[in-house]
């Protein structure tokens, strides 16, 4: 006796009886072939065994011939349940012939709303991140507390020329008399290399505040010294005039003015 069921992996579950029992949900036609022409199908893989097995009535059904030849069990495909999803969608999607359904508007609307607002969300996020981490790498506040000098002027005497130290290089502050402010404001601007009038040097005419480092070959010049009363480096003999402009010699540049400040009455803030 040969029993030749339809049901796959299910095989092991049925077993030669005189009946074929049903469990409720559909009845069960055996079939009788001759044995000649059974043809026995090889096992379809798929990825969704489990879920199967689990919903194909298989409790208390019993296949089996009575001598007659080999039967075949066939199973409906409406005895499987399928999933259902109604939770999961829009309600004015839920039934297909209406109209809301055919729209998708209303949907894009939304997913460009959502998107947009991700759009800000992550653009917001990211400015936070970089500018924490620019900031990380900023000065500390020793740091650009030593950035700034404040300089009391009534300890310059005029006609004078004090050096400081700031920022690791030497700081210039030149108290200029009224004969040297007159001499450098009538200088022609046509006859300097680097043309800069005294206006422009000067917050105040009679200070003038640059850094002491020649733009030759970056050497300290010697204040009160040289051919024009200025500054003069004697590593490669420029002479520098009274308002740190390049008179003669290899310097091709003016002496650097620093961004400086009158706070009060008194103080300079060199920063």
């Amino acid at each position: 006796m040969t029993s030749v069921v339809r049901a796959g992996h299910l095989a092991p579950y049925f077993k030669a009886t005189s009946s074929v029992v049903s469990n409720g949900l559909k009845p069960v036609t055996s079939v009788h072939v001759p044995s000649d022409k059974v043809i026995v199908h090889p096992q379809r893989k798929t990825s969704t065994v489990q879920s199967l097995h689990g919903s194909l009535p298989i409790q208390g059904l019993k296949a089996s011939v009575n001598g007659r030849g080999p039967s075949q069990v066939r199973f409906a495909h409406t005895d499987i349940a399928i999933p259902d999803f109604s939770a999961y969608r829009r309600k004015e999607t839920t039934d297909p012939t209406s109209k809301n359904a055919e729209s998708s508007d209303g949907r894009q609307s939304f997913t460009y709303l959502i998107a947009g607002a991700g759009g800000v969300a992550g653009a917001y996020a990211a400015k936070s991140v970089v500018t924490q981490f620019v900031s990380s790498m900023a000065a500390a506040a020793d740091v650009l507390a030593l950035a700034k000098i404040e300089i009391k002027l009534s300890d310059i005497p005029e006609g004078k020329s004090v050096t400081f130290k700031w920022r690791g290089k030497p700081l210039f502050i030149r108290h200029r008399t009224e004969s040297e402010i007159a001499t450098e404001k009538a200088v022609s601007i046509d006859q300097l290399r680097d043309p800069e009038a005294d206006e422009q040097r000067t917050q105040q005419p009679k200070w003038l505040v640059v850094i002491g480092v020649c733009t030759h070959l970056g050497c300290v010049p010697v204040a009160n010294a040289g051919d024009f009363g200025g500054y003069y480096c004697p590593c490669h003999g420029s002479h520098y005039d009274a308002s740190g402009r390049i008179r003669k010699g290899p310097a091709p540049l003016n002496l650097e003015v620093p961004p400086h400040t009158f706070a009060e009455e008194g103080i300079l803030v060199v920063g």
